[in-house]
């Protein structure tokens, strides 16, 4: 359910908010005449306020559930902010009629100027509807009306739910900027909650405790709130109790950037969590919630989806054993099986580290999600002798692991121990092979759980830098044109994720390209290679009878991709890598070098990476030999400043000038 939570908050927390002095239904007529953000004008909407109380109450059974109110208000002014007043809700149906969510629009409106007054016009029940989002969720959608440059939006919404395990996370910062940002929490003197607070924004945090009174009835007294267990079949009445009131605010809040080498944005966002740490509810002995790795293991083993599926042999035996050898080695008998399941299995796209179809059943039809596909690569690789455990993991996209808790992981991995020690496999993707995962089980760590319980913390982190070797042989022309042959060796990620892409080559601008050839090697250890005749008029320009030559022609890099002043979270790479350029240029007749740039070696501290370049010329040649490398997969923020300069300085070097003269 965390996830569900997680899922249902982070759509909307770009699109509410609450302002300190404002009032739900009342807007000021500065705010509706405003034309631009003061201090964000270029911004299409601006958040005014958002406010979020989150309160323990009773449903109709005198069952405890979560009720979260959300009111907002949205300053619009472009069009390009329309879609902030399109609003969705997405609320968990898939269980028993018990355990669903419900959510209540309790008001919406527009807010426009016509002849120099403020007009508001009320949504209308046909404006809302629910859509069937998938087997668990619904979303409740509402189109606020008469929408133009210059609105203002403002709705307020509740969410019923019985799963106050964990509390939905709420954000403090989104897309948007925002003026005002309140979040309340009331826990009752029962429920013990641990917190985690990022420390991405400043937030100011209060806390208060007062005695409230609530209501409840049920029908079968149970005792959870005061009653004490009988034979009573129904039951109305109150209990009072303590809440401890904690309230958090953040103020004047940048957009969140979405930058240049972000693993996932919303790991950066500042935000608010919380786990149920024990309830201690009257008249029932103290639950403890917070568990251990070994607890959270035994469980996961326990469940029928995963433990039982990695025991179950039969249905592949006949087909595997023909493929295993006497006298195969260790890593011969894991590429054998590891290539067997990759090109049998069809990854569905359902990322899970549970067999959902079952394994059987996903090996006889050939499709099945992360989870089927990797608990069968174990269950095979187990067979055959070999030492294999699962690693669970979070991918990219699903954020990071913030609790021990098994809802906090969404995918399964394979770790078997090799010739070379221990190597990673996933076969839900066609292109990868041993030791290189998909790029969305890249998110830091994993953890490696065995069947007798015990488990351990296992570093996911590519250490090995992934090469790519270009070799040009170019002839510039009278004409200023160059034309020429490349041959390109790429190795690792490298060749992974130019085997991602679709269009099946590299495209560059203003490069013509023929004779195109890619090889790709059946020994997973070889490079790709591609090979390639170019031609581009866009690499020397001629002027006053000289020309000016790009000397890496259309492989210079032109941008740096770091803009900001400054940057608070890390810088991924997603894998080391090293790239090496070695660009040989044919003089055109009549010309001779003037000048070439000067050679230059750069390092960053911490052997995070470096750079070197050099050229050098011999009668009608020029050999220029280029290396950057990046030895980290990760950068912390603190190297942000001198990561910057670094690209900077290695951008302004690749773009230098080779000067030929006239003879």
């Amino acid at each position: 359910m965390k996830k569900i939570i997680f899922t249902a908050v982070s759509v909307i927390y770009t699109v509410l908010a609450f302002a300190q002095d404002s009032e739900f239904g009342k807007v000021k007529d500065e705010e509706v005449f405003e034309k631009q953000n003061k201090k964000y004008p270029s911004a299409d909407a601006v958040i005014l306020y958002k406010k979020g109380v989150t309160s323990f109450d009773f449903d109709n059974s005198g069952d405890w559930i979560l009720v979260t109110d959300i009111k907002a208000r949205i300053k619009i002014y472009t069009k390009e902010g329309y879609n902030n007043a399109n609003i969705e809700i997405p609320f968990y149906t898939g269980g028993a009629h018990s355990s669903q969510e419900e959510v209540n629009l309790i008001e919406a409106y527009t807010y426009n100027t016509e002849g120099g007054k403020v007009e508001r016009t009320k949504a209308r029940k046909e404006n809302e509807f629910t859509e069937q989002h998938n087997e668990f969720y619904k979303i409740k959608k509402i189109a606020l009306p008469a929408v133009k440059e210059g609105s203002i939006i403002e709705y307020h919404y509740q969410i019923k739910s019985p799963f106050f395990r964990t509390i939905p996370t709420w954000y403090f910062q989104g897309e948007l900027p925002i003026n005002y940002m309140e979040y309340k929490i009331n826990f009752p003197q029962y429920f013990i909650y641990n917190r985690i607070l990022s420390p991405y924004l400043p937030i100011q945090e209060s806390q208060e405790t007062v005695k409230v009174t609530k209501r409840f009835s049920n029908g079968t007294a149970k005792g959870g709130y005061g009653t004490v267990n009988g034979s009573l079949q129904s039951q109305t009445g109150s209990v009072t109790f303590y809440e401890i009131s904690k309230k958090y605010v953040a103020e004047n809040v940048p957009p969140l950037k979405d930058e240049a080498y972000v693993d996932n944005i919303k790991n950066y966002t500042s935000y608010v969590k919380h786990e149920l740490a024990k309830t201690n509810l009257p008249n029932q002995i103290e639950k403890n919630y917070v568990t251990d790795w070994f607890t959270v293991v035994q469980k996961i083993y326990g469940e029928k989806t995963f433990g039982p599926q990695l025991n179950e042999r039969g249905y592949f035996e006949a087909d595997l054993q023909p493929l295993l050898k006497q006298g195969m080695k260790k890593d011969e008998q894991i590429n054998t099986i590891y290539t067997f399941v990759k090109d049998r299995m069809a990854y569905n796209g359902r990322n899970t580290y549970e067999a959902v179809t079952g394994v059987s059943k996903a090996y006889a039809t050939k499709t099945g999600s992360a989870g089927d596909i990797n608990l069968m690569l174990i269950a095979m690789l187990r067979s055959a002798g070999l030492n294999a455990n699962p690693v669970l993991l979070s991918t990219r996209d699903n954020g990071q692991v913030s609790f021990i808790n098994r809802d906090e992981f969404n995918y399964v991995i394979a770790a078997v121990e090799s010739q070379g020690g221990l190597i990673y496999l996933d076969a839900t993707d066609k292109n990868s092979k041993p030791g290189l995962l998909p790029v969305r089980a890249l998110n830091g760590t994993g953890r490696l759980i065995k069947d007798n319980y015990s488990s351990e913390e296992v570093n996911l982190a590519p250490s090995v830098n992934s090469k790519e070797l270009v070799v040009v042989m170019g002839t510039i022309q009278a004409d200023g044109s160059v034309k020429g042959q490349v041959r390109d060796q790429r190795f690792d990620y490298k060749a992974f994720l130019f085997n991602e892409k679709t269009d099946g080559q590299d495209t560059y601008k203003n490069v013509n390209i023929s004779d195109y050839n890619t090889v790709k090697a059946d020994d997973y250890t070889k490079p790709l290679t591609q090979s390639y005749n170019f031609s581009t008029n866009n690499a020397v320009e001629i002027i006053g009878g000289k020309m000016y030559v790009s000397p890496m022609l259309f492989f210079a890099q032109t941008e740096n991709p770091f803009k900001s002043e400054s940057r608070n979270y890390p810088i991924d790479f997603i894998y080391p890598a090293q790239e090496r350029y070695t660009i040989s240029l044919t003089l055109p007749d009549g010309y001779a070098i003037e000048s070439l740039p000067e050679p230059v070696q750069m390092e960053m501290p911490a052997n995070i990476g470096s750079f070197r370049f050099s050229a050098a010329g011999n009668n009608n040649q020029v050999q220029i030999v280029v290396t950057k490398e990046m030895n980290s997969a990760m950068v912390g923020p603190e190297y942000y400043a001198g990561l910057k300069a670094f690209f900077a300085d290695m951008v302004k070097k690749q773009n230098e000038k080779i000067v030929l003269k006239r003879i």
